[in-house]
C-alpha cells in the first residue's frame, strides 16, 4: 500500500494544559488548538513527549484524541503518539486506539531497555506490521537512552511502504543528512528540534515538530514557512530573535519551559503532573524577560 505524505511544514507537538487540581482542562485544550490553526500550523502531534502522555492514563489519551480530532474536523492532519519499550504492549495498544480522524502514528525508539539496532529493526517491523496508519518513526536519544542509526531508519524505510517518515531529534547532522540523502522517495525527515529546524529544512527535510510553537505559533511559523519556501534570509532574521529562548524552554524539562512561557502570557494554568514540576523562579523571569525582548 502506497501513503502520501501529509506531515509537511510547521507541526506542534501539543501540550496537555491541566486545571489547578491536575485535570485535564479541556477547555483551554480547546483555544489552544483554535490558536494554532489560526496562528497557521499546517498540523498538530498529540500525546508526544510535550504532552506530558507517561503520565496520562489510557482512559484520558482516548478523551484528548478523541477531543482533538472532533475539534480540527479534519482540517489539518492530525499525528498520534504510540509508543513504548515493550513492543507486544504498542501492538495491543494500536489495534485498542480509535483512530479515526487520525492520519497517521508517531512511535518512540523504546526507551529504558536500550535495545541494540536490530532489537529497534524488529520492534519497529511488528509496528508497521500492526498499524491501519501511516508510522512516522521517532528518535530521540537524549530520551530514550539510545540512538536509532540512519542505517536502521533507511533500512526500515525501505522494506514499508507505510513507515513514512522520521523525527530526528538527535541533534546529529551527519546523521541526519546521510537519512535524507538515503531516503526513498515517500520518506521525509522532520526535524525534532526548534533550534535545528531553519538548517535541517534547508538540506531537505520536511518540517519541524515544534515545542516552542505551542506558545508563539504565528512567530515561529515565519521561520518554518519562510524555510519551506527557500528564504532562508527573511527566515534568519526571525529566527535570530527566538534563538535566546530556545535552550530555555529544556533547561529545566520539557514541557516545563514552554508552559511557563504560555503561562505568562495567560494560554493556561502553569501546572505539570509530577515528576514534572513547574521551572523555577529564576528561569520562569528569565524565560519572560527574552519573551519580552523579542517582541
Amino acid at each position: 500500500m502506497n501513503y502520501s505524505y501529509p506531515f509537511k511544514g510547521f507541526g506542534v507537538a501539543l501540550v496537555t494544559p491541566f486545571k489547578i487540581d491536575g485535570q485535564i482542562d479541556f477547555e483551554t485544550l480547546t483555544r489552544i488548538v483554535d490558536n494554532l490553526i489560526s496562528g497557521g500550523v499546517d498540523y498538530l502531534c498529540l500525546l508526544g513527549t510535550t504532552a506530558e502522555t507517561p503520565t496520562l492514563n489510557t482512559e484520558e489519551r482516548q478523551q484528548i484524541v478523541k477531543h482533538v480530532t472532533n475539534q480540527v474536523n479534519r482540517r489539518i492532519p492530525i499525528l498520534v503518539g504510540c509508543g513504548g519499550n515493550c513492543t507486544a504492549n504498542v501492538v495491543n495498544e494500536l489495534k485498542q486506539y480509535d483512530l479515526d480522524g487520525v492520519d497517521g502514528i508517531l512511535s518512540i525508539v523504546p526507551y529504558y531497555n536500550k535495545p541494540s539496532q536490530e532489537g529497534m529493526y524488529r520492534h519497529f517491523c511488528e509496528i508497521a506490521k500492526a498499524s491501519t496508519k501511516p508510522l512516522v518513526l521517532y528518535n530521540v536519544p537524549g530520551r530514550t537512552g539510545v540512538n536509532m542509526s540512519a542505517a536502521t531508519t533507511l533500512k526500515l524505510a525501505r522494506e514499508f511502504t507505510q513507515i513514512i517518515g522520521v523525527k530526528e531529534a538527535s541533534g546529529n547532522m551527519e546523521q541526519i543528512n546521510e537519512i535524507i540523502a538515503g531516503a526513498p522517495e515517500n520518506f521525509r525527515l522532520i526535524s525534532g528540534d526548534d533550534y535545528l529546524a531553519m538548517e535541517v529544512i534547508r538540506n531537505g527535510a520536511a518540517g519541524v515538530i515544534s515545542v516552542i510553537g505551542n506558545a508563539i505559533p504565528n512567530t515561529f511559523g515565519k521561520v518554518i514557512h519562510l524555510s519551506k519556501e527557500r528564504r532562508f534570509d527573511e527566515a534568519a532574521t526571525v529566527n535570530s530573535k527566538l534563538e535566546p529562548l530556545y535552550g530555555l524552554m529544556f533547561r529545566e524539562g520539557s514541557p516545563c519551559g514552554v508552559k511557563a512561557l504560555m503561562s505568562s502570557r495567560g494560554m493556561l494554568e502553569n501546572v505539570l503532573r509530577l515528576p514534572l514540576v513547574p521551572v523555577s523562579r529564576a528561569l520562569n523571569d528569565e524565560i519572560v524577560e527574552k519573551f519580552k525582548n523579542i517582541t
